[in-house]
């Protein structure tokens, strides 16, 4: 269930929004969700609960996804499972269940042990701040909630920066990841509509940089472009190699804006999103998703508070490559430091819905 409609007519997220739903008005304890383009923490971000996206590869998709034959689960690009919890805690108890090797492939062959935490003390941790993206503009509610992060870290002894010579040029992680998600979303379309994506894409202009013109080449990226593009995601992967050596973790959005009124516009690259008045493609507010997906990082969706009318708000803590113990460790002590999880009030479920 990607989203329900209520009175105030608020998306939950997707794909993972309705395991968010259910967490937020006490229908369980724990649940599952997928990420590939922020499935797991944009919901936990709209509902006000805590997520977990895994490493690329951590976690098995077997029992999650259809598979594509009896015997083997689909192994999409980008794509991973992972837990959601009302508590960092709990997400961290579902992730050990979760971690480790398919058994039936790659589990005949090897076990699975990841590192601690780097530290077990707020003031022990070395932080980069994100709060801006130069494709994008972040709005004052979701500001507001990475500067509540920050200022936590920083009260906690953490050594926090807002800057950084190593971090990788966000907008050219956009870009590749733009091109690298929707080369996949194609496969399986007619003839015909791939042909008119092709006419489409071969009328653009050679000096269009924009994410639109990005998701339409990747639409119909040739096997030797992806090729290409792979080896660029392998260079930023190194980037962020780099700066893992100086930091322990990256605290950023997971997407401009909290909860949004619902779009029923049929055609997804026509919509449009609201970000403090200025209205944006819908599919650009995946950049910050995308910033640990393209990749394969580790990052922990966080609530923080509810700056907007009520809304709940999160964030996410980016770690190092298997190296999830560090964010989820990091959310444990953030969560001791600003609260967590705040049930909705009486009659009023996630996004604002009444019940």
């Amino acid at each position: 269930m990607a989203s329900f409609r209520g009175r105030y007519g608020r998306i939950h997220g997707g794909s993972s929004g309705g395991s968010a739903a259910a967490l937020a008005a006490g229908f369980g304890a724990l649940s599952l969700g997928s990420d590939i383009a922020g499935s797991l923490r944009t919901p936990a971000h709209f509902c006000g609960v805590y997520a977990h996206k895994p490493t690329r590869g951590l976690a098995a998709s077997r029992g999650m996804v259809a598979p594509a034959t009896p015997a083997l689960p689909v192994d999409l690009d980008l794509a991973v499972v992972g837990p959601m919890a009302r508590t960092a805690r709990d997400l961290t108890l579902l992730l050990d269940v979760m971690a480790g090797p398919d058994p039936r492939t790659l589990g005949v062959a090897y076990e699975l042990t990841l590192p601690r935490a780097r530290h077990q003390r707020l003031s022990d941790f070395r932080v980069l701040v994100l709060d801006e993206h130069p494709l994008i503009a972040t709005g004052s509610a979701v500001r507001a909630g990475v500067n509540r992060v920050a200022d936590a870290l920083v009260d906690g002894g953490a050594r926090v920066e807002r800057h950084s010579p190593l971090l990788p040029d966000l907008a050219e992680a956009a870009t590749l990841y733009t091109r690298l998600l929707f080369s996949g979303s194609v496969a399986r379309f007619p003839v015909d509509a791939y042909e008119q994506l092709r006419t489409r894409a071969a009328g653009l202009s050679a000096d269009d940089r924009s994410l639109d013109a990005a998701r339409l080449r990747g639409m119909v990226l040739r096997h030797r472009d992806w090729i290409e593009a792979n080896n660029h995601r392998e260079l930023h992967r190194h980037g962020w190699r780099q700066l893992f050596a100086e930091f322990d973790a990256v605290v950023c959005p997971i997407t401009p804006t909290p909860a949004f009124p619902h779009d029923h516009n049929p055609d997804l690259l026509e919509r449009r999103i609201d970000i403090d008045g200025v209205e944006y493609p819908y599919f650009d507010q995946l950049v910050w998703a995308g910033l640990a997906t393209m990749p394969g990082l580790p990052a922990t969706a966080i609530p923080a508070g509810r700056p907007c009318a009520g809304l709940p708000v999160g964030v996410q803590l980016i770690g190092p490559m298997f190296e999830d113990r560090t964010p989820l460790r990091l959310a444990e002590l953030l969560e001791q430091q600003i609260g967590g999880f705040q049930a909705p009030r009486q009659g009023v479920l996630p996004g604002g819905r009444r019940g």
